[in-house]
């Protein structure tokens, strides 16, 4: 996979390519790791160039054997600490929340794209955005808090309270908890 090559084509842009109509061989592993706070790690080290971890997030899909980069012709598998993609702004407009992630990937929070709560690798249960190509994106803490704000407490048929947002005409969960006070935010 030649990076300078890949930032030349895209013109420093990260248009997001046809990565899901790819079908080349698994190539191998790649030492590139996406910490759990969005961060790209190349050798242990953050990318020194932005730009280059935002083109090579626009080849990125979930397969069957994990997170892979994509081109018409390899697939790399990385390591991904928890989701590949931080949700870092949030805007209320046309009645739905639009989400955007660190590398510019904006999806209205709609029924194709909806909040689900899964578990963190330190065993929070946190919100996750369906994004494109298998990825998910977690909330960053201050647009989780901004959400909440706007969100509805409830008791559920379950007997839990839940934390609900609506976008769009459907109801996303925010939180979950049983007893009187929510764990501590994402």
């Amino acid at each position: 996979m030649n990076i300078d090559r890949l930032l030349q084509q895209s013109g420093g842009s990260a248009t997001i390519p046809p990565v899901d109509t790819w079908q080349p061989e698994l190539t191998g592993d790649i030492d590139i790791r996406i910490q759990a706070d969005g961060t790209w790690l190349h050798e242990g080290k953050p990318f020194a160039r932005p730009a280059i971890a935002k083109v090579l997030a626009s080849l990125l899909r979930r397969d069957a054997e994990g997170y892979c980069l994509v081109t018409p012709a390899e697939r790399w598998r990385v390591s991904v600490e928890d989701r590949p993609l931080v949700i870092v702004e949030a805007d209320f407009r046309d009645d739905a929340w639009w989400l955007t992630t660190q590398f510019e990937d904006v999806v209205r929070l709609d029924a194709d794209h909806p909040l689900s709560l899964s578990m963190t690798p330190e065993g929070d249960l946190a919100p996750e955005c369906a994004i494109r190509f298998g990825l998910a994106a977690r909330l960053h803490r201050n647009v989780f808090y901004r959400l909440v704000e706007q969100a509805r407490v409830e008791e559920a048929a379950s007997g839990q309270t839940v934390c609900r947002l609506h976008s769009a005409g459907s109801w996303h969960p925010l939180g979950q908890w049983s007893d009187s006070l929510p764990s501590e935010a994402p």
